[in-house]
């Protein structure tokens, strides 16, 4: 040994102080979207915020994404920018900007059931400030904060039509992964293998079989998120007609 010391950084632990710290943070966060949207109800046209909004995520994502293509943090499993996520956080956008209820429905399928499955359960090495941590926790953050504006805020819930499309879209990006990772040998997705970390894919057996009884969950559970939606909808149209 010549004496000098090897900084090493440290790994990330799940739960740990630097997890709950930001699960915390998470939980002010929601609630404090919620209540802007909720005021933002009454606005006839798109709300300031939702522009702001859609702003901040590209700006904050786009920087980070790159850094992952640096040299230094280059990882072909991992730098390319081709998870759920990646797309989510572009579909929020549009949808914060627009205001298009497709793009708030796959929002909120998105960032409710699979970007929430990231904050409990990270499969994440580098812990804070590292640029992977950063990068990892802005993306998915804002996405499920998009999610609960655009929807709990707003009203903007999904319809049927706009399940069967999530549905249809979320279909074709996991064929397409699926097909990269056989034939890269990565496991964008995790379709073609587990993550290292421990996970909730660990309670739905093995693969192929996590794989499937994951799409009969996201089929029935989106299910069940579209419809208190629609039934509010159906309601709300019920008392319009009636005469005062």
């Amino acid at each position: 040994m010549d004496g000098r010391t090897v900084l090493v950084a440290d790994e990330f632990v799940t739960f740990g102080n630097v997890h709950m710290a930001t699960l915390g943070l998470f939980a002010v966060g929601a609630v404090v979207v919620v209540a802007i949207g909720r005021s933002d109800r009454r606005a006839s046209d798109v709300p300031l915020f939702c522009k702001v909004f859609a702003v901040l995520i590209p700006v904050v994502t786009i920087p980070l994404q790159v850094a992952q293509l640096l040299p230094s943090e280059w990882n072909f499993d991992t730098s390319l920018p081709l998870q759920l996520c990646d797309f989510a956080w572009i579909v929020a956008t549009i949808a914060l900007w627009t205001g298009r209820r497709w793009a708030a429905a796959l929002t909120y399928f998105w960032g409710l059931t699979l970007t929430t499955q990231g904050l409990v359960t990270p499969d994440l090495g580098s812990d804070f400030p590292e640029p992977r941590f950063l990068m990892y926790w802005a993306m998915h953050l804002l996405i499920v904060w998009a999610a609960l504006y655009l929807t709990f805020g707003l009203g903007l819930g999904p319809r049927w039509r706009d399940y069967r499309t999530s549905v249809l879209v979320t279909f074709v990006w996991a064929v397409t992964m699926f097909t990269f990772n056989v034939v890269t040998g990565a496991n964008y997705g995790f379709l073609n293998r587990k993550p290292n970390d421990p996970s909730v894919l660990d309670l739905l057996g093995p693969w192929p079989w996590y794989v499937l009884v994951e799409v009969a969950l996201l089929l029935s559970g989106w299910a069940l998120l579209t419809w208190p939606w629609v039934l509010r909808g159906r309601r709300s149209e019920v008392a319009a007609t009636e005469p005062r």
